[in-house]
């Protein structure tokens, strides 16, 4: 299982390199379903597993001067604290709860990436509005740190719509407040304060295998590198579909195996109790079909999961320095 967990993990590597996002939103299932980890360990594991690999993605966009130093610490401390509140809230919640409302963000990342796409480029502010800037930050960090996930989904439009980032600055600026968010999130999970066992104890609730965690991060480490030298050879769009898919069906194999027990129970104590179930079962497989399908002037997909091809394009890197 362990080899089969480092091979998997070479392809979460590779989304990331090759779609610059999807990382958490594959490796919490990993240690889940297939390396039998609780949801709030998995949770945990998979911050710190994000946590590292975006240190190397960004220690790459920073040497290609792709890095907002100011915006990204400003809005990362926000997402810190956010983050923190959100583990520790995250710790004392039930394990199918958390993994329930992972499966809706995997569902909502998974619809904005199917969704229609066109470029958008940040516009160019005097001044940082630092207020919602703050305020945006913290919120995500509350998401991050609460289910694991919301990575560059969230932080990469902000960035743009709120700093007037150009996207390739975005892009880069978005791993560091990935990375800070992701610690904050991994302290908030791992430890708890002020308890019975101390002022600072670790949780025994969200302890796990380092050894299975650190061989992940490893081969998620090494994935990263050969997605990013594939990233343009493949049709973007073809890519970012072919992912948003699957990123659909894993929520959906989330959702049934978490709630799924107790929708059947249900169905099964009436005629009008099935009908009620199957009747909520056609309107949520409608409604996620009219939301892929609508044709839309932007969406979330154009910030997170920007062309390889233009992210490291050379000209677009020098105009933005």
């Amino acid at each position: 299982m362990v080899a089969l967990a480092a091979v998997l993990a070479i392809v979460i590597g590779m989304a990331v390199g090759l779609l610059g996002g999807g990382g958490s939103i594959l490796t919490t299932p990993l240690l889940v379903y297939v390396m039998d980890f609780d949801a709030k360990q998995a949770i945990a594991a998979s911050l710190f597993v994000v946590a590292v690999t975006s240190l190397f993605g960004l220690i790459q966009h920073a040497r290609a001067g792709r890095v907002r130093w100011r915006t990204g610490l400003i809005f990362g401390a926000a997402g810190m604290v956010g983050a923190f509140v959100g583990g520790q809230i995250g710790a004392r919640l039930p394990g199918s709860l958390l993994l329930a409302a992972f499966a809706v963000m995997m569902a909502a990342t998974a619809v904005a990436m199917l969704r229609g796409r066109r470029k958008v480029e940040g516009a160019g502010h005097s001044g940082l509005p630092l207020f919602r800037i703050l305020l945006d930050g913290f919120i995500v960090g509350l998401v991050t740190g609460l289910v694991g996930a919301g990575g560059g989904f969230l932080v990469v439009p902000a960035l743009v719509l709120l700093g007037g980032l150009p996207m390739p600055i975005a892009v880069g600026t978005s791993l560091l407040v990935v990375m800070m968010k992701s610690i904050a999130g991994f302290i908030g999970y791992a430890f708890t304060f002020g308890g019975p066992n101390g002022l600072v104890a670790l949780n025994p609730e969200t302890s796990f295998n380092w050894t299975v965690v650190l061989i992940v991060t490893a081969f998620a480490i090494v994935g990263a590198l050969v997605g990013a030298r594939l990233a343009g050879r493949i049709h973007p769009d073809r890519l970012r579909k072919g992912f948003g898919w699957f990123v659909l069906a894993m929520a959906v194999f989330i959702l049934v195996q978490e709630v799924g027990d107790s929708i059947l129970e249900f169905a099964q104590g009436s005629a009008i109790q099935m009908l009620e179930v199957i009747a909520g079962i056609v309107v949520l497989v409608v409604g996620i079909t009219l939301l892929i399908r609508w044709p839309v002037k932007e969406t979330l997909a154009d910030y997170d999961l920007p062309d390889a091809s233009v992210a490291r394009d050379s000209k677009a890197s020098e105009d933005a320095k």
